[in-house]
C-alpha cells in the first residue's frame, strides 16, 4: 500500500506514530497496512511485516484489546504471534535472511544492550553453543551479529529466544531499525545522566557543611538530617542512574561469567550499603557524595563515548538508507510519457524510470534517454560528478547532479551493485580480526585480576586503617576497569572502515586493514590491473580461407558471454557486423573459450592453449605478429588456423605513482599475467617493475605466490582484476580487486577498490598503517593508565570519584583519538 493508493480520508490525517509499535515515523519512509478497512501508517519494514502477519493470520482483534503501546519491540508481538514462529516464516525473512548453502542460512542482526566486549564474548560463546549454529560473529562498535545455522536443527526463533534469555534482544537488521534502537539508546542514557547529575549536585550542597564545619560547630541531629536527605537524593541515582550497571553485573555472575560491569557494580553497591549502614546505625561515616559523584562522572563518559562511536559508525549505516522510498516509474514509454508514483521495492527489471536532477537513481540500470552527471562519490568515493549518455550503466544510490536522465531497470533489491557493497561490508564488520580478539582475551584475564587485586587490598586496609578500607576497595575496583582496553581495536577498526569506503576503498574482509599495513610484497595481474583493462582490436589477421570480418565475426560469436577485457575488445571491434550463431560454448579459466559454429569446434584464446587444444602446430606468422607487441589471441579449427588478432591496452596513469612509490619505501613488486612475455616485460619496463612473468595461468600465479609466502617473514598482497584471478586471490595473505572487473557480490577479495584507481589503493596503505598506529596508541594509553592507575589506587591516593572520572575519560580517549581517522587522505597514490 502506498501513498497515492491511500482513500482520500487516510490521507487526510496521516499517523505520526506507527500504529504497530506506536513509535515516531520517519519522515522518509512509507510503510501501510490495511487494518480493518483502514491504511494504517508503520515506522520502518520490520512493523510492517509484523502487521501484516497479524492481519493475515486473522489476529486483529489483538489491536482491539490492547490498552497501552509496546514499550519495546519484543512486547511489540502478540503472544499468539509468537507460537506461529513469525520470525520461521520464510517471507519474513527475506529481508535479512539468506540462504548459504542446502539447508544452512545466515541472518544479519542488530543486538541491543550490548555494553561491553565482555557482553560480546557472552553472546558469542552462548548462541555457539546452540545445537545447529555454525557460526556467530557481532561487531562490538556496530552492534551487528551475522548468524549462520542450520535449519534442519534449529529455528532461527529458538536462536533469538536464547539471545533473550540471556538478557539482550536481537532484531532482524535494517538501517531504520537500527537509527531506532541508537535514539532510544541516546535518550535512555541522558535521562540516567540528568538523573544521576542532579542528585550528585544536591547530595554535594548538603556534604559541603560537614567538610567545612568546625569541630562542634554542627549538631549531631542536623548531621544526621543531613544524612537522610543525602540519602533520599541518592537513591534515584543508586536505583534509577546505575541500576544498567546493577543488571548486568548480576546477570553476568548468575552465567557464571566476569564483564566490565561486575567491578564497577561492586564498588557503587558497596559504598552506597556501607553508607546506607552508616545511616541506620549512627556510624562514622558515609559516602553518598562520591556514590552520586561516581555514577555521574562513569555515566557522563559513557554517553559521550557513545556518542562518538554512533558517529563513527554512521557512515556505514548510510548505505542501508540511500535509495529513496519512491520512484517516478513511466507507463507505456516510449509511445507514452504517463507517470506514476511507486515504491522502489516495487520496481522490476525492463521498467523505465526517471530520474530528475537532484534525486538519488533508484536501480541499476542503464540510460536509455537524456545525457548528464551523476554523483558516484558515496559508492566510489569520487567525487566528481561522472558524464552519462544514452548506453551508460547509472547505479542505485548515485545522485543525478544535472538534466533529467531515464533508465531502464536491470538489476533491482539483492541483485545491486549497492546491495553487494553493503553485503560485503557487512562481512567485514561481522568478521573479528585478530587484534580484537587478542583484546578481548587479555580484558578477560586483567578483569579476574582486578578483582583478586581488590579483595586483597581492601583486607589489607582494613587491618592498616579501617575507616579507609571501604575506600581504597571501590577506587581499586573501579580504576582500573579495562573499558578503555575493550575499546581500543574495535573503534579504531570500525572508523578506519567507514574511512576507507568514503575513499572508494571498501574493506570485506576483517583482517585485511592489519594485514595490508603489514604487508610488504606487491604481485600485480596486468590487464585490468596495472592498465585500464579496455581492449581495442589493432589488428587481424587472416590465416585460412576467411576475409577479416569473417574471422572476427566468429571469434565475437564465441566471446559473446565472457566477461574478460579481450572478450569486449573483440565484440566492439565486430559491433555491425552479422555474427554466426555459436553453441555449447565454454571457457577455460585463463586460457580462452570454445564453442560450436557451422558444425565445427572452433577454439579463441592464447595461441598455446589454443595449439594445445587443436594439435596444430604454431603458425609461422605469429612471430612476427607478435613482435609488433600487444595481446595476441589465436583462432583455430581442429581442421586449421583461422587467424590472429593483436589487441592493445592502456596503462593507469596512477600505476607508475604507486609503482615508485613502493620502490621508494624498498617493497619488492612483481608483475604476473596471462599475456606474452613481451607485452608484460614492456609495461613492467614502463612501470620500473623488475620482476615480470607472462604466459601464465592462475594456477601458475598461485604457485608464484606460494612460493613468495615460503619466507615467514613476507606478507604478500595480490592485486588484480577479479575475472581470473580468484585462486591467486585467496592464496595472498591480503587480495585487493578492481570493482569493475566481475560481479561484485561474487567477490572473494580481502578488499574491493570502487573507483578502479590505484592511487586509492596507495591512499589505502596510508591509512590502514595510521590505523595500526592509533590502535597500538590506545593499547599503549590503556595499559599504561591501568598499571600506572591501580597502585596509585592501592596506596589509597585516588578516591572513588577520581577513579569514576579517570574510567571515562580513558574510555573517551582511545574513542575520540580513533575519529582522528576519519581525516581521509587525499593527493598522494
Amino acid at each position: 500500500m502506498t501513498s497515492a493508493e491511500l482513500p482520500a480520508a487516510d490521507a487526510a490525517a496521516p499517523d505520526v506514530d506507527c500504529y504497530h509499535c506506536g513509535l515516531p515515523i520517519p519522515a522518509e519512509t512509507q510503510h501501510y497496512v490495511r487494518i480493518e478497512g483502514r491504511s494504517r501508517r508503520m515506522c520502518c519494514v520490520g512493523c510492517e511485516a509484523v502487521a501484516q502477519s497479524i492481519v493475515d493470520n486473522g489476529l486483529v482483534d489483538y489491536y482491539r484489546h490492547r490498552d497501552a503501546m509496546p514499550e519495546s519491540r519484543r512486547e511489540a508481538m502478540p503472544v499468539e504471534l509468537q507460537e506461529l514462529g513469525l520470525f520461521d516464516h520464510p517471507d519474513f525473512q527475506k529481508s535479512f535472511v539468506r540462504p548459504v548453502g542446502e539447508h544452512e542460512r545466515e541472518a544479519a542482526l542488530i543486538l541491543e544492550g550490548i555494553t561491553c566486549a565482555a557482553c560480546v564474548w557472552l553472546n558469542e560463546n552462548h548462541v555457539a553453543r546452540l545445537p545447529g549454529v555454525s557460526a556467530i560473529e557481532i561487531n562490538y562498535a556496530t552492534r551487528r551479529a551475522r548468524v549462520r545455522w542450520d535449519e534442519q536443527r534449529i529455528r532461527l526463533s529458538d536462536i533469538l529466544a536464547a539471545i533473550q534469555a540471556i538478557g539482550y534482544r536481537a532484531y532482524p537488521y535494517d538501517a531504520e531499525r537500527s537509527e531506532q534502537i541508537a535514539n532510544k539508546e541516546r535518550r535512555s542514557m541522558l535521562w540516567r545522566v540528568f538523573v544521576a547529575g542532579f542528585g550528585m549536585m544536591q547530595v554535594m550542597m548538603y556534604a559541603f557543611p560537614v567538610y567545612v564545619a568546625g569541630e562542634g560547630e554542627m549538631t549531631w541531629d542536623i548531621e544526621l538530617l543531613l544524612r537522610w536527605a543525602s540519602l533520599l537524593l541518592t537513591l534515584p541515582v543508586v536505583l534509577y542512574s546505575a541500576a544498567p550497571f546493577f543488571q548486568r553485573a548480576w546477570r553476568d555472575i548468575r552465567l557464571r561469567r566476569l564483564g566490565m560491569d561486575v567491578p564497577v557494580a561492586l564498588g557503587v553497591g558497596s559504598a552506597f550499603l556501607a553508607s546506607l549502614w552508616a545511616t541506620l546505625t549512627d556510624g562514622p561515616e558515609v559516602y553518598y557524595d562520591s556514590v552520586t559523584m561516581f555514577v555521574f562522572f562513569l555515566l557522563g563518559g559513557r554517553y559521550l563515548e557513545m556518542l562518538a562511536r554512533q558517529k563513527a559508525v554512521r557512515g556505514v549505516e548510510e548505505l542501508g538508507k540511500v535509495l529513496p522510498s519512491f520512484a517516478e516509474r513511466l507507463a507505456g514509454w516510449p509511445q507514452s510519457a504517463a507517470s506514476e508514483r511507486v515504491p522502489t521495492a516495487q520496481l522490476a527489471p525492463g521498467d523505465i524510470v526517471r530520474v530528475r536532477p537532484g534525486e538519488v537513481v533508484p536501480a541499476d540500470g542503464v540510460v536509455v534517454e537524456g545525457v548528464g552527471e551523476v554523483n558516484e562519490a558515496l559508492l566510489t568515493g569520487e567525487s566528481l560528478p561522472v558524464a552519462k549518455r544514452i548506453g551508460a550503466r547509472l547505479t542505485g544510490g548515485s545522485i543525478n547532479v544535472s538534466s533529467p536522465l531515464l533508465l531502464r531497470v536491470e538489476q533491482v533489491g539483492d541483485a545491486t551493485r549497492l546491495a553487494a557493497i553493503r553485503q560485503l561490508m557487512e562481512r567485514a564488520a561481522s568478521e573479528k580480526p585478530k587484534l580484537a580478539t587478542q583484546s578481548d582475551k587479555v580484558a578477560g584475564y586483567f578483569i579476574v585480576t582486578l578483582l583478586v587485586l581488590a579483595g586483597i587490598t581492601g583486607v589489607g586496609w582494613y587491618f592498616f586503617d579501617s575507616e579507609r578500607a571501604l575506600w581504597v576497595f571501590v577506587s581499586v575496583l573501579v580504576v582500573a576497569c579495562p573499558c578503555a582496553l575493550s575499546l581500543a581495536t574495535p573503534t579504531a577498526l570500525t572508523v578506519a572502515t567507514d574511512a576507507l569506503a568514503r575513499m572508494g576503498v571498501l574493506v570485506t574482509r576483517g583482517h585485511a586493514i592489519e594485514t595490508l599495513a603489514n604487508a610488504n610484497r606487491f604481485v600485480f595481474d596486468k590487464t585490468g590491473t596495472l592498465t585500464h583493462g579496455r581492449m581495442s582490436l589493432e589488428r587481424v589477421l587472416p590465416l585460412g580461407a576467411a576475409d577479416e570480418a569473417a574471422v572476427l565475426a566468429m571469434a565475437a560469436a564465441i566471446e559473446q558471454g565472457s566477461e574478460h577485457p579481450v572478450a569486449t575488445g573483440l565484440r566492439e571491434a565486430a559491433a555491425g557486423l552479422e555474427l554466426p550463431l555459436a553453441s555449447e560454448v565454454e571457457a577455460e579459466t585463463g586460457q580462452g573459450m570454445h564453442g560450436l559454429i557451422d558444425g565445427q569446434t572452433v577454439f579463441i584464446g592464447r595461441p598455446e592453449y589454443v595449439s594445445g587444444a587443436t594439435g596444430l602446430a604454431m603458425p609461422s606468422a605469429l612471430e612476427g605478429f607478435a613482435s609488433e607487441g600487444g595481446t595476441v589471441i589465436a583462432l583455430a579449427s581442429r581442421s586449421g588456423w583461422l587467424g590472429l588478432f593483436r589487441l592493445a591496452d592502456s596503462v593507469r596513469e596512477e600505476a607508475g605513482m604507486l609503482m615508485r612509490r613502493l620502490a621508494g619505501e624498498q617493497i619488492p613488486t612483481s608483475v604476473l599475467s596471462g599475456d606474452a612475455q613481451p607485452v608484460v616485460e614492456s609495461v613492467a619496463g614502463a612501470l620500473g617493475v623488475q620482476d615480470a612473468r607472462g604466459g601464465m595461468s592462475p594456477q601458475g600465479k598461485q604457485q608464484v605466490i606460494a612460493v613468495l609466502q615460503e619466507d615467514a617473514r613476507a606478507v604478500v598482497a595480490m592485486v588484480g582484476d577479479g575475472v581470473n584471478d580468484a585462486p591467486v586471490l585467496a592464496q595472498a595473505h591480503v587480495s585487493v580487486a578492481m570493482g569493475g572487473g566481475t560481479d561484485l557480490a561474487r567477490n572473494q577479495a580481502d578488499i574491493v577498490l570502487l573507483n578502479e584507481n590505484l592511487a586509492s589503493l596507495g591512499r589505502g596503505i596510508d591509512l590502514s598503517r595510521k590505523t595500526l598506529k592509533i590502535i597500538r596508541q590506545n593499547l599503549w594509553w590503556s595499559f599504561t593508565y591501568n598499571f600506572t592507575s591501580v597502585p596509585l589506587a592501592m596506596a589509597g591516593l585516588v578516591t572513588p570519584w577520581m577513579a569514576g572520572v579517570g574510567m571515562a575519560a580513558s574510555s573517551l580517549l582511545v574513542v575520540l583519538n580513533a575519529l582522528r581517522l576519519q581525516r581521509v587522505p587525499r593527493g598522494r597514490a
